[in-house]
Parts: C-alpha cells; sequence; structure tokens
C-alpha cells in the first residue's frame, strides 16, 4: 500500500488540532478536541500537558477513522505548536511540573525587569535578535528556579509544547531552530545554544536538548505510543515548529522578499529576510526553510472593528453590515483619520498609546467613521512595515491570512495603503499544511521545501492595489504619522487623568456617596 497521506498535529493554546493531508497538501480528515486554559491569578496562564497528549492520542484515532485504510497509508507525522510554553521532564521523561507556562503568562515580568536592569540591549540584541520580554522560556526557566526550585532542580529537560508531543510519541528530545531562535538562549548569528547568555540569564546547560532542523526525523513512532494512538510503530516523526513559523511556510510565504498578514484580533506583520533585523522594537523568529522573519505585533486589528461594531450600533449590526457602511464612503473617508490604539502599543516609546479619531467635521458620517477604522488599522501595518524592511525594498506580496483575510474591502484597503499584491490562500489551516510540506520533504516526496509549497499552497485569489487609493494613502500617511507624534506628550496627561477619575471612584465609594 502506498504511504501517500501526511498526518499533521498542531499543539494550540485552545485545543489539539489533528489532520490527515494528501500529496496535493489537501486536507481529507479533521479532528479538534479543546482543553483548558489555567489562570490561578491575574497574568498567569498555564496548561496541563497530560491535556495536550490526551488531546493528541484522541484526534489521531479520530482522523485515521474517518479515511479507509488511512493506518497503513501514513508516510510521517509531524507536530507544530503554541510557541515558548515552558515543559519541564526528569530523566525518566516524567513531568517535574503538572503545568507548563503558556506564552501569554506574565508573571515572569520581575525576572525580566531584573535582567533588563543589569544588561542593555546593546549586550546582548545582536546574539538574541529579540529584546527581553515575559514571553521568552529563558524567563520562564529563571521564574521556575525562583519559586518552584524543586521542579527546576529535578528537571533533565525542557521542552517545547510540539517538543513534549515529539517526546510522547518517539521517547527522543529535541528543539527546532524555530524555537530556539526565540528562547533568549540561542545566539542568531550561529544557530547555537549560548554560553553567554546561559551566564546571563543563570540557567543551566543541561537542560537544554540539541537543536535540529524542523523537517530532520525526530525518532520512529515507539511500540507504546503506536497503542495509545492506534496507529503502527516505526512511522517516522519529524521534529516539527513553531505554529507561527510553520503557518508561514504553509501559507507560502517562504522567501525573502515576501510577507505575511495576519489580522485576528491583532495583527501580526512578517517580512522574511536572510538574516534577522537588529531592532528594539521588531521581533525575529527563525524560519522552517532557513530565512528569518522579522515581525510586529499591533493589538490593533479585528479589535477596532469589534470596537466600532459595539460603540456605533450596541451590537446590532452585523460584520457584513459593518463593511457594506464603510464601502460606501470614499477611499480616505474625507481625510478622517483613525489612530487604531485601543490598548496601546507592544513596543516602542508610546505602549500607553490611546485611540483617536482626527479631522470630523459635520461631513463626516457612519459611513466614514467605518471606513476610517479600516484604513487606521492599515495606517499602523504601514508604520510598522518601514522598520520590518530593515532598510530594505518593499516586499514583492503580502499574503493574507486570519479573519481579516476575509474582508475583501479591508484587503483591498491594505494592498493599496502599502502598495503590494495581496495573496489569499485556498486553505486556511496554513499550519496543517505546512507541517505537510516538511513532511513531503523527509518522506522524500519533494526534493526540497520550495517544491513541496509550490505543489501544496495554493492561492483562492490575488488582490492588487488601486493606484488611486494608492495615491490618496501615500498623501495620507505622513499626516498619520505627524498625527501620532504630536500626541505622544499626551499620553502620560491621559494616563493621570485616569488616575485622578479612579481615585475619585474610590473616595466616593468610601464615603459612600
Amino acid at each position: 500500500m502506498a504511504r501517500d497521506l501526511y498526518l499533521a498535529i498542531d499543539v494550540g493554546t485552545g485545543g489539539i488540532r489533528s489532520a490527515l493531508v494528501d500529496r496535493q497538501g489537501r486536507i481529507l480528515a479533521f479532528s479538534h478536541q479543546e482543553h483548558e486554559q489555567i489562570v490561578p491569578h491575574y497574568g498567569w496562564s498555564e496548561q496541563r500537558p497530560a491535556d495536550w497528549w490526551d488531546g493528541v492520542t484522541a484526534t489521531l484515532r479520530a482522523v485515521v477513522g474517518e479515511v479507509e485504510g488511512a493506518a497503513g497509508r501514513i508516510a510521517a507525522i509531524c507536530a507544530c505548536g503554541q510557541m515558548h510554553g515552558s515543559v519541564l521532564i526528569d530523566a525518566e521523561g516524567r513531568l517535574t511540573r503538572d503545568t507548563a507556562l503558556l506564552w501569554n503568562d506574565k508573571r515572569t515580568a520581575p525576572q525580566v525587569d531584573a535582567f533588563a536592569a543589569a544588561h542593555t540591549p546593546e549586550r546582548y540584541l545582536t546574539a538574541t535578535a529579540n529584546l527581553a520580554t515575559p514571553a521568552w522560556p529563558a524567563f520562564k526557566l529563571r521564574w521556575i528556579a525562583e519559586n518552584d526550585p524543586q521542579a527546576y532542580d529535578e528537571a533533565a529537560a525542557v521542552l517545547m509544547p510540539k517538543d513534549y508531543i515529539g517526546y510522547r510519541l518517539t521517547g527522543e528530545r529535541a528543539w527546532d531552530v524555530t524555537e530556539a531562535s526565540m528562547s533568549f538562549l540561542m545566539d542568531a548569528r550561529s544557530g547555537a545554544w549560548s554560553e553567554p547568555l546561559l551566564e546571563m540569564t543563570g540557567l543551566r546547560r543541561d537542560l537544554l536538548p540539541g537543536i535540529k532542523a524542523t523537517h530532520d526525523v525526530l525518532g520512529p513512532l515507539s511500540e507504546a505510543a503506536a497503542r495509545e494512538t492506534g496507529l503502527t510503530a516505526g512511522i517516522p516523526v519529524l521534529v516539527g515548529g513553531g505554529d507561527y513559523p510553520v503557518a508561514l511556510l504553509g501559507s507560502g510565504v517562504a522567501e525573502p522578499g515576501m510577507a505575511s498578514d495576519v489580522t485576528g484580533t491583532s495583527t501580526i506583520v512578517s517580512v522574511l529576510h536572510k538574516a534577522p533585523v537588529i531592532d528594539p522594537q521588531v521581533s525575529n523568529v527563525a524560519t522552517v526553510e532557513g530565512h528569518w522573519a522579522s515581525f510586529a505585533l499591533l493589538d490593533a486589528g479585528g479589535d477596532a472593528v469589534r470596537w466600532a461594531r459595539r460603540a456605533f450600533h450596541g451590537n446590532a449590526l452585523s460584520y457584513d453590515e459593518v463593511t457594506a457602511a464603510a464601502e460606501r464612503a470614499g477611499c480616505g473617508a474625507k481625510a478622517l483619520f483613525f489612530l487604531p490604539y485601543l490598548s496601546g502599543e507592544r513596543f516602542g516609546a508610546a505602549v500607553n498609546a490611546r485611540a483617536q479619531f482626527f479631522g470630523l467635521t459635520a461631513a463626516h458620517g457612519l459611513p466614514e467613521l467605518h471606513r476610517a477604522v479600516l484604513e487606521g488599522v492599515a495606517f499602523a501595518v504601514r508604520r510598522k512595515l518601514a522598520m520590518l524592511q530593515g532598510g530594505g525594498e518593499r516586499p514583492e506580496r503580502f499574503v493574507a491570512a486570519g479573519g481579516g483575510a476575509k474582508s475583501a474591502l479591508w484587503v483591498a484597503i491594505k494592498a493599496s495603503m502599502l502598495g503590494t499584491p495581496y495573496l489569499i490562500p485556498e486553505e486556511l489551516e496554513c499550519g496543517v499544511v505546512g507541517a505537510a510540506c516538511m513532511m513531503a520533504v523527509a518522506s522524500g516526496d519533494a526534493p526540497d521545501l520550495k517544491a513541496a509549497v509550490a505543489r501544496m499552497v495554493r492561492f483562492e485569489k490575488e488582490v492588487l492595489p488601486d493606484p488611486a487609493w494608492s495615491e490618496r494613502y501615500d498623501r495620507m500617511a505622513p499626516v498619520f504619522d505627524q498625527i501620532f507624534d504630536a500626541s505622544v506628550g499626551l499620553y502620560g496627561c491621559l494616563d493621570a487623568l485616569d488616575g485622578d477619575i479612579e481615585q475619585l471612584v474610590e473616595d466616593r465609594q468610601s464615603r459612600n456617596c
């Protein structure tokens, strides 16, 4: 029987997703099982690795049961997963902590502050390619060492979520370069663990397994894992990669000169380069095919559209109706600007930035307000893109993913704003497709990742810039930047006013007023 199917696993924050994919990149079977996110205190975020494994065994059995003869047709298994979640196991593979600190866990802020007080970015940024933040595994390990020393001392290895699943499937331990590149422990220049960074963070070198390529074979599926999953022992299991870089590959963003726009609640904009862009406001992740993705996160995205729908209509209109209103307004919304920083900024000097409309006149109505919201997010993306280009040229094309890719108007605005064509993938489960591309190479079905992507990634449509819109946005963009820059000095004043209001409320409550 031909080994013509690929078995992909995505260890997501919300649940486990498993899929059977054919040689053309088409998903034949799909299964999802949710798992709980534990929040013991404000700002903490944990999950049980045992729950991930339960989800993997359940979803693998489900997808194999959907396709006749699937168990004998699987050529390889590959997992991608949520990044940065730190799992500690002992020499026998037992968890030394029942829960793992996730990517969005903020309890490590004091460890980051202590590190920043002792080390300026000039000392480490060239090596890490990333600024110190609470997300990185180095600081999660530092927190565990200080607050759960028994778990730290008993640990023989730290693994990322998909690496824990890889260990359960094969009994082998490894990291891949995508995860290692954002650990704050790998030297971006050499691709190896950094002794100076380990010394700066005060962490143990013996906790870190070897770093391998994402599409290397980790090992064969073990007899024990085969019994639990209902599969056949001996199937090659790949090392796998972080969910975001694997999804970049699966969306077709695989060569320098390409870029990605993933707009959900927030927006992640990435540009591929041959080397990381060293800038305190830019994050960098090694990609599956050996390049670097420089990216920026904006809290502005679908959340801005959701806010406008709630604020203007009490959620009474559908999103389609809100978009239809925006379509009735002309390009530029009659010179109305919207700064979309409803939740501030992630990095930079204005993390306390505020949202605002600027330029309102009696001629503006709801259509212009909604259009300005969509354009405001696009202007914010344009601001970030200049940093991500690293002094190079604008990307040749963007690939859109996430919920924002479903809005034809918004994609058209962004294409015109950036003067760059936007492509919409046919299959939006890009992590699954990316994992399948890696398995095609590992199994010998494709000569390299470029060939696998060319065969397995298809685009539903291409959206070209509108020349008239682009000319209008080119004239407006400097004004948007001036409004932002002129407002920065006021954000602290607004913070102080907010504090005065909160204190007034507390005083009134204490007097029962």
